[in-house]
């Protein structure tokens, strides 16, 4: 009886050392067996994982992984898009004001990973030694996007139309005088001829001197980054002065014939939108649309020289007594303005289309204030072209060269061809340069060369845009 006592006893403390030092509790040894017992039956085995289930556990933490993968590269697109984002609010606060643009944050891609923590012992090895102080590293400038991504470049404005829009929630003020000079030589044969070179009759010469200034307010506002409005109101004065000789006389002397106008011009608005996105070697599109009142004095307001049709005798010079303000027709303008940036040098041209609305029973003021009835007048249409080059000589500076054309139609009385209307070709030779003296206003100054005789022979323009 002791000994199975002594053999349980043994077993116990043997079975708590295994458990306080983690190891597989020991197999009991054999129990001497009393005479006449039965054989004890063996423990069963403790079950072992098999490869498969090693296997499905190794495939299952893989597609965690993948998925994780997949749910990181979405996250870093999304963070992408939204930096993206943030950085044309940025540009498009501080488009048109003539500052560099503002800084913006580094994208995933651009920031470095974080460095994985040290050993333990490594750690203690640092914290051993005597702390010295160490240079900090330099950080490096974060990138920014280039101005040119979301608007076109900036040119030295040399045509009516500018290429650059206003920012959003900016306004601009733009006051501007223009002064232009045109000469004109007039020859007119009322005759026949005998034989070629020998004229029988009257040479009526006649040399035109036109001066005129206009002084004009603009308002610009921006509107969603991508669009604007703009107001123009024009203020001119006219001088013309006739250098001519007495019609149907035989005098030797000239006659000055000499008028003047002024008052308000044809007040403008125009609305324009970027349509695309640019960027460098890409080009940008810029369509507007311009109506133009006839808020100024038009041609048949003032008092005309003639007692009859001019065109049908010579009584009086068919010339008016006060020069018009403005052209009498009411008129719409579409057209596509286009930039192209090829550094150093930013291409840019204007494509337009202006049509001038039908005047129904239009009569003009004679002397005597008689009115002359003439009927429906249309004036003629006019296709517009216009290409340039800017160049930019440093953050304040640039110039710009250009040509711009126009081609006028005839004008048209009752639905038939006017009497002595003839088309014509307008052409100015242009150079302009921009200095930027603050963030909130600069000078351009654009001079106009007339190529052809129906065009003005000089024009010089200044403008002062001031932001707000």
């Amino acid at each position: 009886m002791l000994a199975p006592c002594l053999w349980l006893a043994a077993a116990a403390a043997a079975h708590a050392q295994d458990q306080w030092q983690g190891l597989e509790p020991a197999r009991p040894a054999a129990q001497p067996q009393a005479a006449g017992a039965l054989p004890a039956a063996p423990a069963p085995a403790a079950p072992q994982r098999s490869l498969d289930d090693l296997q499905r556990e190794i495939n299952a933490q893989t597609r965690k992984l993948d998925e994780l993968r997949n749910s990181l590269a979405q996250q870093e697109a999304a963070v992408a898009n939204l930096q993206r984002a943030l950085d044309e609010e940025r540009l498009d606060a501080e488009r048109g004001a003539g500052v560099a643009p503002g800084t913006v944050l580094p994208t995933l891609a651009q920031q470095a990973p974080a460095a994985a923590p040290p050993p333990a012992d490594q750690r203690q090895a640092q914290a051993a030694q005597p702390q010295q102080q160490q240079p900090q590293p330099k950080q490096k400038p974060v990138g920014q996007a280039p101005d040119s991504v979301t608007r076109p470049p900036e040119v030295a404005q040399i045509f009516d139309q500018p290429g650059v829009l206003t920012p959003s929630g900016k306004f601009i003020l733009e006051p501007s005088l223009q002064y232009g000079y045109s000469a004109n030589d007039r020859v007119a044969l009322v005759g026949y001829t005998v034989i070629p070179a020998i004229l029988i009759g009257l040479i009526d010469v006649r040399q035109v001197k036109t001066t005129s200034g206009i002084g004009t307010i603009t308002g610009r506002m921006g509107i969603g980054g991508r669009a604007e409005v703009e107001v123009k109101v024009p203020y001119v004065y006219l001088n013309g002065d006739t250098v001519s000789r007495e019609i149907f006389t035989g005098s030797a002397q000239d006659r000055v014939f000499n008028a003047s106008g002024h008052g308000m011009g044809d007040v403008e608005a125009t609305a324009r939108y970027q349509l695309n996105r640019g960027g460098p070697d890409k080009a940008f599109y810029i369509g507007w649309l311009r109506y133009k009142s006839r808020t100024g004095k038009d041609l048949f307001e003032v008092t005309t020289d003639c007692v009859q049709r001019c065109l049908q005798n010579a009584t009086g010079t068919g010339l008016p007594l006060e020069l018009p303000t403005g052209t009498g027709f009411e008129a719409i303008q579409p057209g596509v303005t286009w930039l192209y940036p090829s550094d150093p040098v930013v291409f840019f041209g204007t494509f337009s289309y202006l049509y001038n609305f039908e005047r129904s029973n239009v009569s003009r003021t004679v002397l005597g204030r008689e009115e002359e009835f003439l009927g429906d007048v249309q004036a003629g249409d006019i296709w517009g072209f216009n290409l340039g080059m800017g160049l930019a000589l440093n953050e304040k500076a640039s110039i710009s060269l250009g040509y711009d054309t126009s081609l006028i139609g005839k004008t048209k009385q009752n639905g038939r061809e006017s009497p002595g209307s003839v088309r014509l070709t307008l052409g100015t030779l242009l150079l302009g340069g921009t200095y930027r003296f603050s963030d909130r206003w600069s000078l351009n100054v654009a001079l106009g060369v007339g190529v052809t005789r129906d065009t003005p022979d000089m024009t010089l323009t200044a403008r002062v845009p001031i932001s707000f």
